[in-house]
């Protein structure tokens, strides 16, 4: 793990320093919804991560074990991404900006029915999303 130099005991502003810019956040919302990615999946995303920036945030990501990489079975030249149990931690958290920017903005159709499943039950959802992802 890169040693992350604290710049307060604020667990916010450590926790930011690992994960919180927003590609990595990008990243990991991809690796939560898609389960596995690819290099070229992450660029596809309609942001349009720059290469640079997603080989940067990948490293840092890996290095924290919030993501790890496997070979990709069809292509040895290819390396798949997943989040760790680590990662997947990050799960409630990811829900809660979701419901936040519900409240605050308009959301896409399919976020509406995710987030409308979710308000059902919430420890629900994350218990069979946390199962789902750990599937190896």
């Amino acid at each position: 793990m890169i040693p992350i130099k604290k710049r307060s005991d604020c667990p916010i502003s450590f926790s930011l320093d690992i994960w919180g810019d927003k590609w990595s956040l990008l990243i990991v919302r991809d690796l939560m919804f898609a389960k596995e990615c690819t290099y070229s999946d992450f660029l596809k995303s309609e942001e349009k991560i720059a290469t640079n920036i997603l080989a940067s945030r990948l490293v840092t990501l890996e290095k924290n074990n919030i993501i790890e990489r496997k070979e990709h079975p069809d292509n040895k030249a290819k390396i798949l991404y997943r989040l760790t149990r680590k990662g997947i931690d990050l799960l409630p958290i990811m829900i809660e900006i979701n419901l936040w920017v519900e409240k605050y903005s308009s959301i896409p159709t399919d976020r509406k029915a995710m987030l409308k499943q979710i308000k059902k039950d919430k420890l629900a959802y994350i218990k069979t999303m946390t199962k789902q992802l750990l599937q190896k």
